[in-house]
């Protein structure tokens, strides 16, 4: 099922670190997630996008599993955001999913993400054309079906970071 088309003019990713790789199954899609998690901390945003069923939630689940917060990471599609303390010092988790909202960052106020941001890592997903203006420094990971996979488990992979603080990152260690 293909995902519906943002709900505005979607802000491109200009460019900065790229890695692309292809992950074989859910639990490679949740390991990358924990490799990810090595690479955040607080003050980071992560938008994901790709389209229904891609693997987004799967990947925040990892990213909870490595970041070390409490609860199950289950997709906040009807309450909109979820927060997940850390059990380990380390930044809560801020799991929004913007699916259902409208186009842009006026919407997402009522969030109070840009309050959560300096202390969390806030994933967003389906953020893309809505979230761009709360961080210059940021993550895009686009998540699609591999081409010519028949066991519909094969997901392509684009991770991009932009700003200044992922230039100096190296991105290469999520495909390890």
């Amino acid at each position: 099922m293909e995902a519906p088309a943002p709900h505005g003019p979607a802000e491109r990713p200009r460019p900065g670190v790229i890695t692309e790789f292809t992950v074989s199954s859910p639990e490679q899609m949740r390991e990358l997630g924990r490799r990810l998690a090595k690479l955040l901390r607080a003050g980071d945003l992560v938008l994901l996008n790709g389209e229904l069923g891609a693997g987004k939630t799967t990947l925040t689940r990892g990213l909870g599993e490595g970041l070390g917060v409490r609860g199950a990471v289950t997709s906040p599609t009807f309450v909109i955001a979820r927060v997940h303390p850390s059990l380990g010092g380390g930044p809560p988790l801020v799991h929004v999913d913007a699916y259902r909202l409208g186009g842009g960052l006026e919407e997402m106020e009522d969030l109070d993400l840009d309050v959560s941001l300096p202390q969390s890592v806030v994933v967003v997903e389906w953020g893309e054309g809505k979230v761009e203006e709360l961080a210059e420094d940021r993550l895009h990971v686009a998540i699609h079906r591999a081409v010519g996979d028949t066991t519909d488990e094969a997901r392509h992979v684009c991770v991009t970071g932009i700003g200044p603080r992922w230039a100096a990152v190296d991105l290469g260690v999520l495909s390890a």
